[in-house]
């Protein structure tokens, strides 16, 4: 494991309203990290994840991407490039083809001609073929997006996130309206491909069962605050009862 550390936050607190979203949140992630965020319904999870992906600004407190203070970013092809998001909602333009939506990952580093070109005749097309391979979608890139499975157009947004190639990806939910099977299987894709590329993944999941499956770190928020933080193998059963207040099954 590297000890390069990808994000750090120093208190960050976040307020809505005078509902207490983020409560004073420190912690580090290192590069090459698969991190789970769980927690019940509004414990803060897909805030902090909007917060470290700069849509949601911080009101205390210190947030560094790779050293650097995350408003030091510009969005723009250098953001682009440490960050990338993936959602449960997917994220793409169903009317268009397979190609296109895949090809989405190089608009950060396109100019507007180019972009506006690639609709008509695709652009860098053999670095889009070979993202959709890695996903198992090579004989889908010129299919229209809307017309794939939930499945299909999850591993869409996966090779739009390798054409873009992060250093960090962030997960909101990604698996959340994917029956089990399909789940499972993104979620293999997915940590496969990060693993390969060295790259740091933050997922929020609801299923317990998956974080402990496919993460080497899980990070439980209740309240706006971190229940826990540990390595998989440390979280144990009494940890999650106490974290979701569920009473023991006899």
């Amino acid at each position: 494991m590297s000890s390069k550390i990808m994000i750090e936050a120093k208190n960050i607190t976040k307020h809505f309203e005078r509902k207490i979203a983020l409560s004073s949140l420190s912690f580090s992630i290192n590069q090459g990290e698969l991190v789970a965020l769980i927690g019940p319904s509004g414990a803060g999870k897909t805030t902090l994840l909007n917060t470290i992906a700069g849509l949601v600004e911080i009101e205390k407190g210190e947030l560094f991407i790779d050293g650097s203070p995350l408003s030091s970013f510009k969005k723009g092809k250098k953001f682009a490039k440490k960050i990338g998001v993936i959602r449960q909602q997917f994220d793409l333009i169903g009317p268009l083809a397979v190609i296109h939506n895949v090809l989405a990952g190089k608009l950060s580093e396109w100019t507007v001609m180019k972009s506006l070109w690639s609709l008509l005749v695709p652009q860098e097309k053999a670095t889009a073929v070979a993202a959709l391979k890695r996903v198992g979608l090579e004989d889908k890139v010129y299919e229209i997006t809307k017309n794939l499975s939930g499945g299909e157009q999850q591993r869409v947004a996966v090779a739009r996130l390798m054409v873009q190639n992060p250093e960090i990806i962030l997960a909101d939910e990604p698996v959340a309206s994917l029956d089990p099977a399909r789940a499972d299987d993104l979620l293999a894709t997915l940590t496969k491909i990060v693993a390969e590329e060295k790259q740091t993944l933050i997922a929020s999941l609801h299923t317990v069962e998956y974080a402990r499956k496919y993460f080497t770190r899980i990070i439980a928020l209740k309240n706006g605050e971190i229940f826990f933080d540990l390595p998989t193998d440390k979280v144990t059963d009494d940890l999650l009862v106490e974290l979701y207040q569920l009473k023991e099954q006899v």
